[in-house]
Parts: structure tokens; C-alpha cells; sequence
């Protein structure tokens, strides 16, 4: 988070606990994670504007956003090598909180 000013990590970390309350699933892949939220133009552009600072503070994550127009789901994927995914875990707590508090994760 060395890469980002101040003002922006104070961002992240509001862009994320926004997101953390609009998570539905956690889907755990090979090398990273699929978060799933319900279709909503807030949560696509704060997933927008938190990919721009994570590619900022972490250029070898692999990051996409994709939207199922069949049932209206958004998801954000993070990514990247091999042991990466303890890395995300710690970085996105907040996102995994919510699995304890009840979100499926699957």
C-alpha cells in the first residue's frame, strides 16, 4: 500500500467495507477468488475505482470484472501466481468477515 497516498488508502478501505456489504458469494479458485454481488451500478463503479487502486499498489494481481447479463450478477476476481491467495486474504479481510458473518462462500 506504499504506492498509494494517504486520501487513497483512506478510499480503499471505505470502497471496501461499501463492498463488503453488497457480497453475496466468495467462490475460491486455483489461484485467487471470485467475489459475487447483485447487479448494481454503485457497487460496479466502486469495484472500478478500487481495480484502479489495486493495480496501482499491486500490479501482479490479476484482476477482472465481469458482468452475467442472463441473471444479473457482477463479479470481481482477484487473482494472480501460485500463494497468492493467503496474500488476498489479508488484504480483502473485510470481504471474508462477511463469509463468517453468514455470506456462502462456494
Amino acid at each position: 500500500m506504499a504506492a498509494l497516498t494517504g486520501e487513497q488508502r483512506t478510499r480503499h478501505h471505505a470502497l471496501a467495507v461499501l463492498l463488503q456489504s453488497s457480497l453475496v458469494a466468495t467462490r475460491e479458485l486455483p489461484r485467487g477468488y471470485d467475489f459475487e454481488f447483485a447487479w448494481k451500478q454503485e457497487i460496479y463503479d466502486a469495484l472500478a475505482e478500487i481495480t484502479l487502486l489495486e493495480h496501482a499498489c499491486c500490479p501482479f494481481f490479476d484482476i477482472g470484472i465481469r458482468i452475467e447479463s442472463k441473471n444479473s450478477k457482477l463479479f470481481w476476481r482477484l487473482a494472480g501466481r501460485e500463494g497468492i491467495k493467503p496474500f488476498i486474504r489479508a488484504e480483502f479481510g473485510v470481504l471474508f468477515a462477511s463469509i463468517a458473518q453468514g455470506t456462502r462462500e462456494g
